[in-house]
């Protein structure tokens, strides 16, 4: 069961398959860390680890593409398995129960969400109607027209004058 450690990071044992086509699935203690906008797991609870023993897989956070539940079809014969697809690879990781499959697709799911700040960046309806405050040497400089071309891969930019 995937619970919250002092850190505030999601933490909790899975079953990862080892390679995607082996069916071969192992226990590893994961931690959800969206500080670090990573997910890593280790062989053990990283405390009762000796001092210096690393994670043994991590994957960012902003690879992931999408947590779902495993379908049949995907995983047979294997019960509260989930799939993580990031770049081009799938990780198949198994639940020990359908709480557990479901807080883990969840928490997975908000950490890799793209957000897009909302802020007061929209200009109120009075700001557009201004103008452009334009310094004074900028205010009368010429519009000149271009040709464009692509010459040997390279654009280029030609001025064109009406005399």
């Amino acid at each position: 069961m995937p619970y919250l450690d002092r850190q505030n990071r999601i933490c909790g044992f899975l079953d990862i398959e080892e390679n995607e086509t082996c069916g071969k699935f192992l226990r590893r203690y994961f931690i959800l860390d969206t500080q670090a906008n990573c997910l890593l797991w280790y062989m053990d609870n990283p405390q009762n680890l000796a001092i210096g023993a690393g994670a043994v897989g991590s994957l960012q956070l902003t690879y992931i593409s999408k947590v779902s539940v495993a379908t049949p079809k995907q995983k047979p014969k294997t019960p509260f398995c989930f799939v993580i697809n990031a770049l081009s690879q799938r990780y198949f990781l198994q639940a020990s129960d359908q709480k557990d499959l479901q807080d883990w697709v969840e928490a997975l799911n908000r950490a890799s969400k793209i957000t897009v700040p909302k802020g007061g960046s929209v200009p109120l309806a009075t700001e557009i109607t201004k103008p452009p405050v334009v310094p004074q040497a900028q205010e009368r400089k010429p519009q000149v027209a271009y040709k464009t071309e692509i010459i040997g891969g390279v654009v280029v930019h030609t001025p064109i004058s009406i005399n």
